[in-house]
Order: structure tokens, then sequence, then C-alpha cells
């Protein structure tokens, strides 16, 4: 059986970040180091991705969800607070759906209720078609430009481009299978966590739309809209959306 990376890191209660689409744990990196004093962290890569591409990818966000628990529940970690980012955020809606009594405090960050994301830059199925005929090396420098306001000038978006260094086309097709087969709506009036919702007002992958459901339908939810931030903000303006972090997941212990 092959090992899977997992980051354990800090004291206190625990934290689950899992991250989105063509990430890595190493994307969090400036959470680590701001919030591992306040929380134990635990930040897994997902199958097929960072620094677990050697694993078998998964075709389902219900099998993602069930590879994140499995890890938690290995550490036996009864209760956690869960942060998820883009396809991580609709990971830990799913987390929810299967073990809600685990889940303290939920923070969905740039992600919606729904797999085939209406809005995106482009469909999940034109970005298959071009990752098919552009390949693979111009298809993952393409894509996470679209995260950063300011593209691939952004200087943290050497991140993007580390967490996607040896992963393998199939690894990236079957996350936009997963994704597009997903649908969270129906789930979304059974979250009574306390949640916190987090959009960048570019965000060009989840449009305000998205957001305001999320908002709408999750009764316990609040929404802070980082300005003049993307798809990335915890790698954009790492240090506000570290303190907005903190201060939620401080309020009433």
């Amino acid at each position: 059986m092959q090992d899977i990376y997992v980051e354990d890191i800090g004291s206190g209660y625990p934290l689950v970040l899992v991250h989105g689409f063509l990430g890595s744990a190493e994307m969090w990196s400036f959470q680590k180091k701001y919030l591992k004093r306040h929380a134990r962290l635990i930040i897994p890569a997902l199958p097929g991705f960072g620094e677990n591409y050697k694993l078998k990818s998964k075709n389902s966000i219900n099998k993602l969800a069930k590879f994140v628990l499995k890890i938690v529940k290995k550490k036996k970690i009864k209760q956690f607070n869960l942060l998820g980012h883009s396809m991580g955020g609709m990971i830990v809606q799913e987390i929810i759906k299967i073990d809600r009594k685990s889940v303290n405090k939920l923070i969905c960050f740039a992600t919606g209720p729904i797999g085939e994301i209406p809005g995106r830059f482009e469909t999940i199925d034109e970005t298959i078609l071009r990752l098919k005929k552009d390949g693979i090396k111009k298809s993952i420098k393409r894509i996470p430009q679209n995260w950063f306001v300011k593209g691939k000038k952004d200087k943290n978006f050497y991140y993007c481009l580390k967490a996607v260094k040896r992963i393998k086309k199939n690894s990236i097709i079957n996350a936009l299978i997963a994704m597009k087969k997903w649908n969270g709506l129906k789930n979304l009036s059974k979250i009574k966590n306390k949640t916190l919702i987090i959009w960048g007002n570019k965000d060009s992958s989840y449009k305000y739309d998205q957001i305001k459901i999320l908002n709408k339908n999750i009764i316990n939810s609040k929404l802070q809209v980082l300005k003049n931030c993307a798809h990335n903000a915890h790698l954009e303006m790492p240090n506000k959306f570290n303190k907005i972090l903190l201060k939620f997941l401080k309020s009433d212990e």
C-alpha cells in the first residue's frame, strides 16, 4: 500500500484543510505559518494531486470526501473544523453529508453548490477538450492564470505551477468528471453548522449568484467578500485571509 501524504502540525482544536482542483497541501503554506499556533492543522493532498500525485485519482466528490474522512478518523480525531477551497469546498459539503456530527465549524472558500459551476471562465467540458487538444503542459499553466487578479504575474503564482509539476492527465480529467457529476443543492438546508463563506469579488470561477445560493440556504452562514481578489485569495491576500479565518475560528469557542 502506498504512503499517503498528509501534514499534521500545530496544536489546538483540529482544523482540516482541503485544497482544490490542481492544488496541493503546500498551497496552504501561508495558512500553516499563521494558524499552527492556534490549531492542529490536518492538511492532506488529494489522491492524484500535489504531494500525492502517485496515488490513484478518484472520479467522484463522494469518494474524495471519504478519502479525507478516512485520514481524519485514522488520527482518532472525533471532532474538527473543516475548510475547503473550490473543489475542496464541494468535498467538505459532502463530508458533512456523510458525517455531519464530526464537523464543528465549516468554511466554504471560493466554492459553490453545483459542480458544473455555472458562469465559470469556461465550462468543464471545454476544459477537458482543451486539455486533450493542447496537452497537459500548456493546460496546467493556462488554467491557474484565471485564479489570480494579476494572472501569472502574481508573486505567489508559482505555488500553482509547483503543485502540478508531476500531475498526470488522467488525474485532471477524473477531477473534472467528479466536479461535473456533483450537485450539493439538496444538502444545503441540512447544513446546520456555523459556516463562513469566503469569496473574492473578482473570482471568474464562481460568480456571486452561486455564492448567494450557499449563503441563503445554509441557515447559519455568514458571507465575507474579499475585494480585488480572484479565486485564490489565500495566496493573493494571505494576511487578510488568515485574519478573517482566525477570527471566525476563535468566535464563540
